[in-house]
């Protein structure tokens, strides 16, 4: 029995000891997403051939007998709350990394070259015939250690999805050719699981309706491939593109171009097709929307990922009737970029993922104290939400007659429609709870001694470097130019290719400007939002925005940029010429307010200007630490 229609689809958790088992923190993070109504919790990166098909180096082995004590606690954990636990099997095939970096032959349906320059080779039929073992004995083994489901990846690239590919499997044996032929591995699968487990345990098969790439099949293929499994299992999944083709990640992982529940359609168009039940995933987080989905039967479950990130109590909000409560997701991909550079998952807008034990266990507020918090910002508003929360007094200070801090400039721009829905979000926990707010305030030292704080967290963020070029009274700050885009000529030049420079370009690109970005380095500068970049690269290409890289700016002039270039002057017309070329901290304003209570914090851009997760994870730590 599922208590819902909202599953909490696949995700990696890497939070695993030195023999890749989940530990402590990996069992509290999808502990979590149970604990907040998802009818259904699936662990995602579960290899079932550890020596052949591993392709990342973090992924539970389905294959090693030690993970039985660690994978029931992890089944437990989430079963406890009334979720049914899931456990996704994976195979990489041709893409399987891991498994030639330790020295394996890698395989896929046939030969070739990956795009990692390795060579794979055909997959030989003992070979496929231990594959399906595999499958079939990783799925007894979740049975065994407490989940109640398995889901086979059977999309995005990976093994499976490269025999059902007529692009892909050019097989001449009973394993490759006719559709019929490329359907017989993920079917074989199937039927080897249900001897092994029992018709009474559900498999749920995710796909990729379309690839969305020449190199991959298209929705008419992905519908064949659906007609072929219906019936055979318990649960369509219908998920769109190919993992590692870089131009589609932003369809399987939808970015902040995209609208709400984008992908739907793949879902809804296969559901016409078959009896089986379809779930649908893909930038699914409005309760409404998901509502509208269901009952109109585009699909019968609906999975989320990174909107369980940034609030795991979304299904009992919605349920609550709460969905002016559900924080929610800015859809930057921060989470995803920070897993593969880092190896852990945080959250830009929720401080408590990630650290979800360190919540659990929080100690006791012991003493009530009054809090000032100078800034109304990302980081000054969290600051001040989480103080509260934890029973203080806060009064919150704001030198504008708004809260928002700098991102109140980007609230007209339609691809940041999520930044301003974060805001507002933001606003109303700051009344609910009752914060004493200050607006038009500048937090000073003589504000200071009248309030007699306990305590002061400054937040008061920084100002746009204004750089040191000939001729920069010419130019326009970014601020501005998004306050007000009316100013922009016909033809624009944006002197930085950080994230604010390249997030501008597209904005004004957008309104029909001819743009160009000149940058310094030879490469853009993404801020470590590696996969953010994926997105802003395809719109880039869709704006046909120049990019002037390695090439230093030396003059502003009315009539555009002589820049520099391997030692060469180059000159680039432009109407308006707009620099976005980084932040310098108020440091020393917010360290003038360091002796005017007992304890003082100093957080955010004030400190080095990043990112909204680092503002909001040194807020809220700074408050949990009053």
């Amino acid at each position: 029995m599922f208590r819902n229609r909202i599953f909490a689809s696949p995700i990696s958790g890497r939070s695993l000891d030195s023999k890749n088992r989940p530990n402590n923190d990996c069992i509290a993070f999808y502990e979590r997403k149970a604990m907040g109504g998802a009818a259904s919790v699936c662990i995602g990166d579960c290899v079932v051939d550890a020596k052949n098909g591993l392709y990342g180096e973090y992924m539970i082995h389905m294959d090693d007998p030690s993970t039985h004590h660690s994978l029931n606690l992890l089944s437990t954990a989430i079963s406890r709350h009334g979720a049914v636990a899931s456990i996704e099997l994976q195979h990489g095939g041709l893409y399987s990394m891991g498994s030639h970096f330790s020295g394996q032959t890698v395989y896929g349906p046939c030969d070739g070259v990956s795009p990692y320059g390795y060579e794979y080779y055909e997959m030989p039929e003992d070979v496929i015939l231990r594959t399906i073992e595999s499958y079939a004995n990783a799925a007894a083994w979740a049975k065994k250690c407490g989940f109640g489901m398995v889901t086979i990846h059977g999309g995005h690239g990976w093994l499976l999805s490269q025999f059902m590919s007529s692009k892909v499997n050019r097989r001449k044996d009973r394993w490759g050719g006719s559709l019929e032929n490329r359907m017989r591995l993920p079917l074989a699968i199937i039927e080897a699981i249900r001897k092994k487990t029992g018709m009474g345990f559900p498999i749920e098969i995710r796909i990729s309706g379309s690839e969305v790439t020449p190199e991959g099949y298209d929705l008419d293929e992905g519908i064949q491939i659906a007609k072929m499994l219906d019936g055979h299992v318990d649960l369509i999944h219908v998920s769109a593109g190919h993992h590692e083709n870089k131009e589609v990640f932003t369809v399987t992982h939808p970015g902040i171009f995209s609208e709400d529940s984008c992908n739907v359609t793949y879902a809804a168009e296969i559901k016409k097709h078959v009896k089986t039940p379809v779930a649908t995933v893909g930038a699914h987080g409005n309760p409404e929307l998901m509502e509208e989905i269901v009952a109109s039967g585009k699909a019968d479950v609906v999975q989320i990922a990174r909107a369980l990130l940034a609030d795991p109590d979304l299904p009992k909000k919605a349920r609550r009737g709460e969905p002016q409560e559900i924080r929610p997701c800015l859809r930057c991909l921060q989470c995803f970029s920070n897993l593969i550079t880092n190896g852990q998952i945080y959250c830009a807008v929720n401080p408590a993922i990630g650290r979800e034990l360190e919540y659990r266990y929080a100690l006791p507020l012991r003493e009530k104290k009054t809090v000032l918090v100078a800034g109304g910002g990302i980081g000054g508003m969290q600051a001040a939400i989480t103080a509260a929360e934890r029973g203080h007094r806060v009064i919150l200070c704001e030198k504008s007659s708004r809260l928002g801090g700098v991102l109140k400039c980007e609230e007209a721009v339609s691809f940041k429609n999520k930044i301003k829905e974060y805001l507002d979000y933001q606003k109303r926990q700051i009344n609910n709870l009752g914060i004493e707010l200050m607006l038009n305030t500048a937090a000073t030292a003589r504000l200071a001694a009248e309030i007699s704080p306990d305590a002061i967290i400054a937040s008061i963020g920084a100002r746009p470097i204004v750089p040191p070029i000939k001729g920069i009274e010419n130019a326009a700050g970014a601020e501005n130019i998004y306050e007000n885009p009316e100013m922009t000529g016909r033809r624009a030049l944006v002197l930085g290719g950080g994230l604010v420079g390249i997030e501008l370009a597209i904005f004004l690109a957008g309104m029909g400007r001819d743009v160009t970005i000149m940058e310094m380095l030879p490469e853009l500068n993404n801020g470590g939002n590696i996969l953010h970049q994926l997105a802003l690269d395809v719109e880039i290409k869709k704006h046909d925005i120049k990019l002037a890289l390695a090439t230093k700016a030396v003059e502003i002039t009315d009539k555009g940029v002589w820049g520099e270039k391997d030692g060469n002057r180059i000159f680039i017309e432009a109407d308006t010429v707009i620099y976005a070329m980084g932040q310098e901290p108020l440091y020393e304003e917010a360290a003038a307010l360091g002796k005017c209570a007992p304890e003082f914090y100093q957080i955010g851009d004030c400190v080095s200007p990043e990112n909204i997760m680092k503002a909001t994870s040194m807020a809220d730590a700074a408050a949990r630490n009053l």
